[in-house]
């Protein structure tokens, strides 16, 4: 199947949709989380730091575990009960809010346990797609899934903006638990029969498969490159994520409906940067285009922080700087984990995606609580600063080890 008829494919359609929706759902949500923290509950910046960093500590708790594991069993299962798991999870925000009884320590709770059931379904996610695809159109694939998806982060962050308005931001997370029930009936209705895991001689003990992935990862020196890059990357946005919501609405005194347009704004990005990869990726080098789209990206997501009030010329600064934030992160990870699909075998592939996984998100739940600190001591403006120059820092290591190279084969 030639790559401009992929999206003819039925079943990749079927996957396109769950995700599209999973997708709305989880950037509604990925507003009114925050504002539910923030305005309702009365979140300071560390206790919002603690709820971003509940949200990713499993992947250093269950991530490498997760990929061996999952290397033993079909996939699309698993990616089943991980979305009804996140549905069920999510639904008991608003019904605690119905009945006067929700928290911080239920936000932290609720995002730890999604959270686990993230690690699962990512990691499996990243492992099945090749095999309903073929390996020779990862690249187109996993940009067709981000641009189409991405339409669902241009709509979702507005709508949910709007929405905690209209209906409250306990209410609004509710959305989110629907789509995650969409995103199941989707993949159970894909037809394309799963490959078995392939067979062992003997089955060797849990720890040892882990450690073999761990070890192909980091005797690689381009994963090693791919993976210190994205944990810096990730490790600068979790430092933000701890204040910029706090730094629009308290800060800046931005309203909720103008916060999600803000951040609606940059998922704009994510949509046309996810649509035009593979012409970049012919024009650069799908290989060059790692580092590249973080080298001319991360420069403008300094510009964010200058913004003083919330008027038109500060909310244009936060657009540029969401924007060129949204629209470099989205190239780089798509071309990153196309090229450790093409890289990784088969049977190690879930293992490899769980040991980068791992070694990516794990300081994600130190930066998160780095910028709650840094928030409280210095304020949201220059924590925000410290994230955007920890960013710009993010694509040295695989600038170093791609640098002029151009295609996946010319690393090996």
């Amino acid at each position: 199947m030639p790559e401009d008829l992929l999206l003819a494919d039925r079943d990749f359609r079927l996957l396109l949709l769950g995700q599209t929706t999973s997708q709305l759902g989880t950037q509604v949500s990925g507003v009114a989380v925050p504002l539910l923290a923030v305005l309702v509950l009365d979140a300071s910046p560390f206790e919002l730091g603690l709820v971003s960093a509940s949200a990713t500590v499993s992947f250093a708790l269950v991530g490498l575990p997760a990929g061996a594991w999952l290397d033993r069993v079909r996939r699309r299962p698993v990616l089943v009960a991980c979305d009804l798991v996140r549905a069920v999870l999510l639904a008991s925000i608003p019904v605690a809010a119905a009945a006067g009884v929700l928290g911080i320590g239920q936000l932290v709770v609720v995002s730890l346990l999604v959270g686990f059931a993230r690690v699962f379904f990512d990691v499996g996610y990243q492992s099945y797609l090749p095999g309903l695809v073929g390996r020779d159109r990862v690249l187109a694939g996993n940009s067709a899934l981000e641009a189409v998806r991405a339409t669902g982060q241009v709509a979702g962050p507005g709508l949910g903006g709007w929405l905690v308005g209209v209906l409250g931001a306990a209410d609004v997370v509710a959305v989110q638990a629907a789509t995650f029930a969409v995103s199941a009936v989707s993949l159970l209705a894909i037809r394309a029969q799963e490959a078995p895991p392939p067979a062992r001689v003997a089955r060797t003990r849990l720890r040892a498969e882990v450690e073999e992935g761990l070890r192909f990862v980091l005797g690689s020196r381009v994963l090693r490159a791919l993976a210190l890059c994205s944990a810096l990357g990730n490790f600068s946005f979790a430092v933000a994520s701890a204040v910029t919501v706090v730094f629009m609405a308290h800060t800046l005194g931005l309203s909720p409906a103008a916060i999600g347009a803000v951040m609606a704004a940059g998922s704009v990005a994510v949509m046309v940067g996810a649509a035009c990869i593979p012409s970049l990726g012919r024009w650069f080098g799908s290989a060059r285009l790692t580092w590249l789209s973080v080298a001319v990206s991360a420069p403008l997501t300094l510009l964010g922080p200058f913004a003083w009030d919330s008027g038109a010329a500060s909310i244009a600064l936060l657009v540029v700087s969401a924007a060129a934030g949204e629209a470099g992160q989205i190239v780089y990870a798509v071309t990153s984990v196309s090229l450790r699909q093409r890289l990784v075998p088969e049977h190690l592939l879930s293992r490899v995606s769980a040991t980068s996984r791992f070694l990516i998100m794990g300081l994600f739940p130190l930066g998160a609580l780095l910028g709650g600190v840094l928030g409280s001591l210095v304020g949201a403006r220059t924590t925000l600063w410290v994230a955007a120059g920890l960013m710009c820092l993010s694509c040295l290591p695989v600038a170093a080890v791609v640098g002029r190279a151009r295609e996946v084969d010319e690393l090996s």
